[in-house]
């Protein structure tokens, strides 16, 4: 049990396309995934994510590409039961008249040839510690909490030491809270583990958590692929911009290495080795401050507002103001001015590293 990131299996997948009735739902997805790598699918609904992983442990055929390797294996034609992949469903797919102990257990006693039933005990039994659940081993799912029975699902997919583990919205149905802290258990069985893990969520927050990687899907294709901070930094396109957290957005024009967008008022530091033309820049709420007036901020971008509204959010106050144009722009701050109040006239300031150019690339 102890980790060892090698025992993480590769995983290719090439070209990748499927269609339901004429429709497609997914076009020329490529990936590489490393060993024990922790890869999220993220995207809205009907966005492809969940079909990649379905095209993955062989539940449904690919209509394209279909060259799917697992440490250098073709899948193709490989069924589901062959592939040696473990699965986490969403619903967690438990057998109700089954104890947890029988329902880990399963999937040793379903191979071939089957382990003897000494090593199948010492096996659910190291499954059952890594989970902490040694104590609820005799209970029935119906005797679990929806958090237990996501830990047991877990078990029953790692028992078989797969080298690949998908797991399909697996912490959904959970409440915010207890969410939260099998997000941290999840992480600490991958480090144990060392599998390799692909995680489907439409869960933002989740993604960022979790992954060493993340895929963002929309429509059926790969939008952009890369580190939590890479995207949540740097995002490669509006949509990424706006799916992943939230973010201001300006639309104007770059000329001479200086954006402007004359309808909003205010003011924006130069942009740099950018290319002259239609732009739209970006920046991250945390990285916006609040001030009466533009002299207070002292930034190279400030934008004058009316404050619409002020949230007190535990660890941040999120500061809402509409721009000359009626758009909603957002600051979390760790404190405002005691004046600020809802209908003051104030300014959104940043600093000029703050900014981000986003749909095009710098020149």
């Amino acid at each position: 049990m102890a980790g060892d990131i090698a025992r993480g299996a590769r995983l290719e997948l090439r070209d990748l396309g499927k269609s339901y009735g004429g429709l497609k739902v997914l076009a020329d997805v490529n990936l590489s995934v490393n060993p024990g790598e922790f890869i999220t699918f993220l995207g809205p609904s009907g966005s492809g994510k969940t079909t990649t992983l379905n095209l993955i442990a062989g539940f449904v055929d690919p209509d394209a590409g279909g060259v799917m390797q697992l440490d250098g294996r073709d899948l193709g034609g490989v069924p589901a039961n062959r592939r040696d992949i473990g699965v986490v469903f969403q619903n967690y797919a438990l057998f109700p008249h089954m104890t947890v102990r029988a329902n880990i257990a399963f999937p040793l006693r379903q191979r071939r040839p089957r382990p003897d039933a000494d090593a199948i005990d010492r096996r659910v039994n190291e499954v059952l510690a890594l989970v902490h659940l040694e104590a609820l081993g005799d209970r029935f799912p119906h005797q679990l909490s929806g958090g237990q029975q996501q830990r047991v699902a877990l078990a029953r997919a790692v028992v078989f030491e797969p080298k690949l583990l998908l797991l399909d919205e697996p912490l959904g149905a959970l409440d915010k809270r207890l969410r939260e802290a099998l997000q941290m258990e999840l992480r600490r069985i991958h480090r144990e583990l060392g599998v390799t893990i692909v995680f489907v969520t439409h869960d933002q927050d989740e993604a960022l958590t979790l992954s060493d990687r993340v895929v963002v899907f929309r429509e059926g294709a790969v939008e952009q692929i890369g580190t939590p901070e890479q995207l949540y930094d740097n995002p490669g396109s509006e949509f990424v911009a706006t799916f992943l957290g939230d973010s201001n957005i300006f639309a104007g024009n770059v000329q001479n290495g200086v954006f402007a967008a004359p309808d909003l008022g205010g003011r924006f530091a130069a942009l740099p080795d950018v290319a002259d033309g239609p732009a739209k820049i970006m920046v991250r709420p945390e990285r916006v401050s609040v001030a009466l007036s533009d002299n207070d901020a002292i930034l190279g971008n400030a934008v004058p507002v009316t404050i619409s509204d002020i949230v007190f959010a535990g660890s941040s106050i999120r500061v809402e103001g509409r721009n000359a144009l009626g758009a909603t722009l957002i600051a979390r701050c760790g404190n405002v001015d005691k004046a600020l109040a809802i209908g003051n006239a104030a300014w959104f300031g940043w600093d000029a590293d703050s900014t981000r150019l986003i749909g095009r690339s710098a020149a």
